[in-house]
């Protein structure tokens, strides 16, 4: 445990004195601002809009949790697919361009450790970012009247979906050791598992439903919506587990070459 937190340490560290770490926070939460703002003045928009025709019916229906907040989350889910892959890409990668991954295999520590310090240190890096995007979820309970508990869902599967990510991305920079392979491998995963349910929309039987259940954006959208399930919760966990699995069996075949 001791390693895995020094590791830890030096890799977060790292990422504050790295110029791609500062570029992915700012587009993230550029585009975090960008959206929320759009939506916000779509949903106040229709609501004038509403006013105007006197529908005070249709004005009770309008939700900032399914207007603006669950929009914005399936918006930042389509963002962290585009960053995550810059963020993790260099992990391994830039140390094997460098030379110092022979070095860190030779260390006395085990491969495991040196996985989950990465691993915890990208983790760190990628849930301060999202913490960052709270202050939109705060502009609205200062503003407005959303519902608190369906955000923190949200908002929970938003950082579940990107610690997954990170565990992906991890996996992808151990097979290289150019980065810019590493995040398009990442990228090309990442999409993959969005899109691995598109077939089962066509079809039935155990193994659609399987394409189906493997699918991010099924659970993704699940736990937006205010529902907590556990078994939401076990498949990102299991999905974040086999990706940092193979990423520590890439890493140990490595050291034994």
């Amino acid at each position: 445990m001791r390693n895995t937190l020094v590791i830890a340490g030096k890799e977060l560290q790292g990422y504050f004195i790295q110029p791609v770490a500062y570029v992915v926070l700012t587009v993230f939460l550029l585009l975090a601002g960008w959206f929320f703002f759009a939506l916000l003045r779509q949903f106040d928009e229709m609501v004038q809009l509403i006013q105007m025709m006197g529908q005070q019916q249709q004005l009770q229906n309008m939700n900032l949790n399914t207007r603006v907040i669950d929009p914005l989350l399936h918006d930042l889910s389509i963002v962290l697919v585009i960053v995550m892959p810059a963020l993790t890409m260099r992990v391994f990668a830039e140390e094997k361009r460098t030379g110092t991954y022979e070095l860190l295999l030779t260390a006395p520590v085990r491969t495991g450790e040196i996985v989950a310090g990465k691993f915890i240190a990208a983790s760190c890096f990628t849930l301060i970012m999202i913490g960052l995007a709270w202050i939109f979820p705060l502009i609205l309970m200062v503003f407005g009247n959303p519902e608190v508990g369906v955000m923190f869902a949200g908002y929970l599967a938003l950082a579940l979906l990107a610690i997954t990510f990170v565990a992906v991305g991890l996996f992808a920079s151990s097979l290289t050791q150019n980065q810019i392979i590493a995040a398009i491998s990442s990228f090309g995963l990442l999409i993959l598992l969005y899109v691995i349910s598109w077939p089962a929309e066509a079809g039935g039987g155990a193994a659609w439903a399987l394409l189906k259940y493997l699918s991010l954006p099924e659970h993704f959208s699940t736990m937006v919506r205010g529902v907590i399930d556990s078994s939401d919760i076990v498949f990102f966990l299991s999905m974040t587990i086999v990706a940092l699995f193979l990423t520590q069996r890439s890493v140990e075949s490595a050291r034994w070459r």
